[in-house]
């Protein structure tokens, strides 16, 4: 998909997804909260910026932006949103095509009553649970075409205990 892939993971976490995809990868930009989590991923991958922050707050700030970044990976502990609108949002370098591969843990949230997507609610009505992938596929266009992009491909499905989790990837392209 990608011949020369520039990989921002949002969430590090112990760095095992880094170990099954990207040891191939040069270039790459990891964030993790964690301090021995970081120390372990600053070992872990030597030529990659290895950040001990907030992504959030990290992304928000331009951090990474010394790299074109063309994979976006998002692994939070429940919602993405917040993670992707601070990187399309940010003042960095813009590769013609992006991968952006998530792992989203919302689906649950809502099925709980727990999420608080307002601006969603007011176009889907408060059962947004099994329109799930067509909110992120929609959201994803929206936030992306803030830094100028076109969703191309959308593809995902939900996974997980009661099918809480929702696996998705968009191909984005300016």
């Amino acid at each position: 998909m990608l011949d020369n892939p520039v990989v921002m993971e949002t969430h590090g976490g112990a760095g095992k997804l880094f170990l099954a995809c990207y040891t191939h990868v040069e270039n790459g930009v990891v964030f993790e909260k964690n301090p021995e989590k970081s120390a372990v991923l600053g070992k872990q991958r030597p030529t990659w910026a290895v950040y001990e922050a907030d992504c959030v707050h990290a992304l928000s700030a331009n951090c990474g932006a010394h790299l074109e970044v063309n994979l976006l990976d998002l692994d939070p502990y429940g919602e993405p949103w917040s993670a992707i609108t601070a990187f399309f949002e940010s003042d960095r370098p813009r590769s013609d095509k992006l991968v952006v591969v998530v792992n989203d843990g919302l689906r649950q949230a809502i099925r709980m009553g727990r999420a608080c997507l307002t601006d969603v609610v007011a176009r889907y009505g408060n059962d947004i649970h099994g329109k799930y992938l067509d909110v992120c596929a929609e959201l994803l266009q929206e936030k992306a075409a803030q830094a100028g992009y076109s969703l191309r491909n959308f593809a995902g499905y939900y996974c997980g205990h009661a099918s809480q989790m929702t696996h998705y990837i968009g191909v984005l392209t300016r």
